[in-house]
């Protein structure tokens, strides 16, 4: 299988390419000296997990995402939910790093959940008394003895903790036959995908991710994480300095773009359809950027005065980096209790999400 390159529609692409570039290089401006800007980037972690499960073809709440995150959930989760957390915390972990960690070999290898093949043996340890024994005989002296059995406790108990502190290997994934086709090569594939990658470099940036996103799809690389390509291709424009403070919600704007543009059968209406995607995601960040400093100015006008014990900043905090906070959250969050919790959140004129008295919850306005 292979994904050529020939062909591009230049003319027609730079243009909405230019478009696309200025837009995210303005919103992650704002984002890196906004107050708000961490809360913002927590937000965008659940949209866009969201949004791309609904690419998927599949439909997750929000409000479960966030309440399933912070180990709240009342219900067993579903197939859909596990995989949107997946991708929360896959997004969490490429910001982690540096720019450009998630398309490295390593990379590629842990966030396709690979460990390694080999386990670390422990070795063996080589005491003074077992090294005297291949030696020259050891004194009769009953002090040496003494000190020797010392030295090699001390010495087994270094290996031990040393052993125990080790980063210990991720666990080698094995492929179930039921889930997984016996013929479907993903190394291979994604071979081919890293061809793409490479073949793509001197493009602008903008482009090279709609190129590698078209051709994750196309290749169909992985068997259960189509996901994954649209996070690498974001992981793209964080490493080409486009995005360099944030990891673009490219999913939220797939989901604003027509499903007939998306999968078009021509290659040229489908990378435009990523690039007007980019261009929207970038729009609807900024909006949701004005939003939260807008909630933020409402809110800090509120707690003006308050003694400087108050916890109240630290739920202004936590209400900006959740699309939504409840009860039992605020409590923990705070380290107070649900009724501190109720009657904190009440002083804030929070927006009831829920309109139920046992379990309430809040959003911004």
């Amino acid at each position: 299988m292979h994904y050529d390159l020939a062909d591009l529609p230049l003319r027609e692409l730079i243009a909405p390419v230019s478009a696309a570039t200025a837009a995210l290089t303005r919103l992650d401006e704002r984002v890196l000296r906004s107050p708000v800007g961490a809360g913002w980037i927590e937000r965008s972690h659940f949209t866009d997990a969201v949004a791309s499960l609904w690419i998927d073809g599949e439909l997750v709440h929000l409000e479960d995402l966030v309440l399933h995150d912070a180990a709240m959930g009342i219900r067993a989760p579903t197939h859909e939910l596990t995989i949107a957390h997946d991708i929360l915390r896959t997004r969490r972990r490429i910001l982690e790093h540096e720019p450009g960690w998630a398309l490295t070999g390593e990379g590629l290898r842990r966030l396709r959940g690979m460990g390694d093949e080999t386990r670390h043996q422990a070795q063996p340890v080589v005491t003074q008394v077992e090294a005297a024994a291949d030696g020259e005989d050891q004194d009769g002296d009953e002090l040496s003895d003494y000190l020797a059995e010392i030295d090699a406790l001390v010495a087994r108990s270094e290996a031990v903790l040393s052993q125990a502190l080790a980063p210990s290997p991720l666990p080698t994934r094995e492929r179930d036959p039921l889930l997984y086709e016996p013929d479907w090569d993903e190394d291979e594939r994604l071979g081919e995908w890293q061809v793409v990658l490479a073949q793509s470099a001197g493009l602008p940036a903008v482009l090279r991710v709609a190129l590698i996103i078209d051709a994750w799809t196309q290749l169909q690389v992985l068997q259960h994480a189509p996901w994954l390509g649209r996070l690498l291709a974001a992981s793209l424009l964080r490493k080409e300095g486009v995005a360099g403070g944030h990891l673009p919600a490219i999913n939220l704007g797939l989901k604003l773009v027509a499903r007939e543009r998306r999968t078009d059968r021509g290659r040229n209406v489908r990378l435009l359809a990523i690039v007007d995607a980019i261009t929207q995601a970038a729009e609807a960040g900024l909006k949701e950027h004005d939003r939260l400093m807008l909630a933020r100015q409402q809110m800090q006008h509120r707690i003006a005065g308050r003694r400087q014990s108050s916890k109240l900043p630290q739920l202004v905090d936590l209400v900006l980096s959740r699309p939504m906070v409840s009860s039992g959250m605020i409590a923990r969050a705070l380290s107070i209790t649900p009724q501190g919790a109720l009657k904190i959140a009440s002083e804030l004129h929070l927006r009831e999400l829920t309109g139920r008295g046992r379990f309430r919850a809040w959003g911004i306005i």
